[in-house]
């Protein structure tokens, strides 16, 4: 079962409405970074709450100050470019984002890098005023690699997409929702049940309705996506080779700042 105790060590899983899965990132130790095991968790729960008859609806959420930092960058420091490029972690990846039921992503804190492309992959976010959105990776001598070049500029346009992820500096949940990253904009505490109530609202419509209107949708603005994705994984794989990727990582767990060299 979806919410069985002891399934999940990094997805905390729970159905609190009526056909309605609410899914928590659970690892606090790492600000909920996006390790392997924890997308294959995230991936197996989606996958359960889709074959479950009784969810129409899934809400993906984080910890009351962080929603999640991003990739592990501890993995990265040890695999390099295999940590994010490996059979299992697309796999995940791949199963995540091609879920049919709608997704709802409830956002407090820190969403940031990876978890900000996984929030990407929501149908509907949801976000807390306290929330903050980035793509940070440039300061570690990379670019993002999980779908941001390709999916914020087609959600934000070319020229905010190009200052997050060329600077590195987030953006408010305000000019996040003026931007249209955003559906709605809440109190911290109200959140998660306003993501719960919005969820609740949309299992009450026929599954097959929903799963043909969420595909539809899709299709309207992905039909080259797949192409932008390839020029993105071929970019970071290039990233990875260089000295500046290994200053960058370097500098981040030495608590100083890179000295990049352009190499």
């Amino acid at each position: 079962m979806l919410n069985s105790p002891g399934k999940f060590t990094f997805i905390e899983a729970s159905c609190p409405r009526a056909g309605v899965a609410l899914l928590r990132l659970n690892r606090p130790e790492k600000r909920n970074a996006l390790n392997a095991a924890l997308l294959a968790e995230l991936a197996e729960a989606l996958s359960c709450a889709e074959q479950s008859v009784d969810i129409r609806c899934v809400v993906l959420t984080g910890s009351d100050s962080v929603f999640s930092a991003g990739a592990d960058i501890s993995e990265m420091r040890e695999h390099g470019f295999a940590a994010i490029d490996n059979a299992g972690r697309r796999h995940s990846w791949a199963s995540i984002e091609q879920t049919r039921l709608p997704l709802v992503a409830a956002i407090r804190g820190t969403c940031f890098g990876g978890g900000h492309e996984l929030a990407l992959l929501a149908d509907v976010v949801i976000a807390a005023d306290d929330a903050r959105f980035g793509q940070p990776e440039i300061k570690l001598g990379i670019l993002p690699g999980d779908g941001a070049t390709q999916r914020l500029t087609s959600l934000v346009g070319k020229y905010l997409a190009m200052k997050m992820i060329l600077t590195g500096d987030p953006i408010s949940a305000e000019e996040a929702f003026r931007a249209g990253l955003v559906a709605e904009l809440v109190p911290g505490e109200r959140c998660v049940d306003r993501a719960l109530d919005l969820a609740e609202t949309i299992a009450r419509h026929s599954p097959v309705a929903l799963r043909l209107a969420k595909d539809a949708v899709l299709a309207s603005y992905e039909t080259f996506l797949q192409e932008g994705l390839r020029t993105e994984r071929r970019n970071i794989a290039h990233a990875f080779l260089t000295e500046d990727q290994k200053e960058g990582m370097t500098a981040f767990f030495e608590k100083r700042p890179p000295e990049f060299k352009g190499r």
